[in-house]
């Protein structure tokens, strides 16, 4: 019973084992080693062939760690790709309630002005499309109640998996370019009006493109210079 148990645990520690391991390399070589496409999918189908290997020669020097070792990588590599998959052929859309604030050319006269403390409108720019097609309008604007944020409106862009929001230093005209910048988080959704916090500290004056990021495979999607 002890060794039934024994087995049993570590078959299980194992196939855990390649699932992590599997995981890591493919956020590693597609999103943290280069932000170059084509290195990045080079070294992807690299992993995933290393790994399957490892885990054959496994299998068969440990024919009872076969299934849950084999098992496990061919598994995660379906799951992962239906994940990368699915995000590229089915739009996420959001409808926010975003804030507004008008360009300083078209704002009211101060005697017509309400006495009471308005947003300001920083940077705006519309998206150019990069690796993919997209459109809208990108928008940092300094909060009356305190805070800055970016907004996007009337936007769309194509999905794709593990999408950021970058604020990045430099016109982000390519993947090389997008070296310096900050994360505002995940795309909350390929169409719609959405809003992102920008973290107090941010210099605006020099983070002046609002990029969206493809994480997973290190591609620039689309881009809006801020001016």
């Amino acid at each position: 019973m002890t060794e039934r148990r024994t087995s049993l645990v570590l078959k299980l520690l194992a196939a855990a084992a390649v699932v992590v391991v599997v995981l890591a390399g493919i956020f590693a070589t597609g999103g943290l080693i280069t932000n170059d496409f084509t290195v990045a999918m080079l070294l992807t189908a690299a992993w995933m062939g290393a790994t399957f290997l490892i885990c054959a020669a496994i299998g068969f020097r440990r024919r009872d760690l076969a299934v849950p070792v084999v098992g496990a990588y061919l598994v995660t590599a379906a799951v992962a790709g239906v994940y990368l998959g699915r995000s590229m052929f089915f739009d996420t859309e959001v409808s926010e309630q975003v804030a507004i604030a008008a360009p300083a050319a078209a704002a009211t006269p101060e005697a017509a002005r309400p006495a009471r403390p308005s947003n300001d409108l920083l940077g705006r720019g519309r998206f150019t499309s990069v690796a993919h097609p997209a459109q809208g309008t990108a928008s940092t604007i300094r909060l009356a109640r305190g805070g800055t944020v970016l907004t996007l409106t009337g936007f769309e862009v194509d999905n794709g998996p593990d999408l950021r929001v970058y604020l990045v230093a430099g016109p982000a005209r390519n993947e090389a370019e997008v070296e310096d910048f900050k994360d505002l988080g995940a795309l909350k959704g390929s169409k719609g009006d959405q809003q992102y916090e920008i973290p107090s500290g941010v210099d605006l004056g020099r983070y002046t493109t609002v990029v969206v990021w493809c994480r997973a495979f290190s591609v620039n999607f689309a881009r809006a210079p801020l001016s």
